[in-house]
């Protein structure tokens, strides 16, 4: 039997969103999404969210390297440094958000999913798709077990 899982997600709660700025509040969803842990230094994956809702308000899809671009600019005009910007990096960040159903790739473009709303995404894709689906399988080890 393998134990690689087919599905994997991290949820966290956090306190209410009070007096968060627009980064801060990116910064909570990718924490309380598994996305970025606690601590992590490197938080490439919160520009790459917030560049792409910016994206996604003119309708565009990104390649990696008009990303890339304007995760230099976004952190620069912040006073972040300038790390994990390597392409390697931001694909391996997208492919994060793209597990969790957030983000789509189309034609080597990415986008928020169907550009839709976070919130609409997180019910229609994650909500409604995908938590099911890992609730049901967890039920069946748990009914396997008690069997046993």
């Amino acid at each position: 039997m393998k134990e690689i899982p087919l599905a994997e997600i991290t949820l966290r709660k956090y306190e209410k969103p009070t007096n968060l700025n627009y980064r801060q509040l990116a910064k909570k969803i990718c924490l309380s999404l598994g996305l970025l842990q606690s601590g992590d230094s490197r938080d490439i994956v919160v520009d790459i969210l917030l560049v792409l809702k910016k994206a996604q308000k003119e309708k565009r899809e990104l390649t990696v390297e008009e990303i890339k671009k304007e995760l230099l600019a976004s952190r620069e005009k912040n006073g972040l440094e300038i790390k994990g910007i390597a392409d390697s990096n931001i694909r391996r960040q997208l492919k994060k958000l793209r597990d969790i159903l957030l983000v789509e790739k189309r034609a080597n473009k990415y986008r928020l999913n169907e550009f839709l709303k976070l919130h609409e995404i997180f019910e229609k894709k994650i909500e409604k798709f995908y938590f099911p689906n890992l609730i049901e399988r967890i039920k069946e080890y748990l009914k396997e077990f008690d069997e046993i």
